[in-house]
């Protein structure tokens, strides 16, 4: 019988996140923004070196203290996008630095973070 199980090689050479899951801290990154600044946010990700992303296009909702509604309708017809990223604990700073800086430019677009600790991951 053929078995994803089978599949997998006995001698896996192991990285960083494979055999020292355990010391790491990681955490998610959850940047939510004006589809307008889909670019800069990813020149920002490329430019501090982070490579593993996943992004959501056209994430609807409104900001929990000023701004418009981003709903992608006739009276609201802005939409976001959303990038979800895993870094090591030691990251989030200059993450969160550069997502402020981004956010100064044009507050009325609006760039959110929201971090998260990563238990466990495979």
């Amino acid at each position: 019988m053929h078995s994803w199980k089978t599949e997998l090689p006995l001698n896996i050479k192991k990285s960083r996140y494979l055999y020292t899951q355990t010391q790491l801290i990681m955490k998610a990154i959850f940047i939510v923004y004006n589809q307008a600044h889909t670019e800069k946010v990813e020149y920002m990700l490329d430019r501090l070196e982070i490579r593993g992303y996943t992004q959501w296009n056209e994430v609807y909702g409104r900001g929990s203290v000023n701004g418009d509604p981003h709903m992608g309708t006739h009276t609201w017809p802005e939409s976001n996008n959303a990038t979800l990223t895993v870094v090591e604990d030691d990251r989030v700073d200059s993450v969160l630095e550069n997502v402020k800086k981004l956010d100064a430019i044009n507050e009325e677009v609006g760039v959110k973070a929201f971090v998260w600790d990563i238990g466990q991951w495979v």
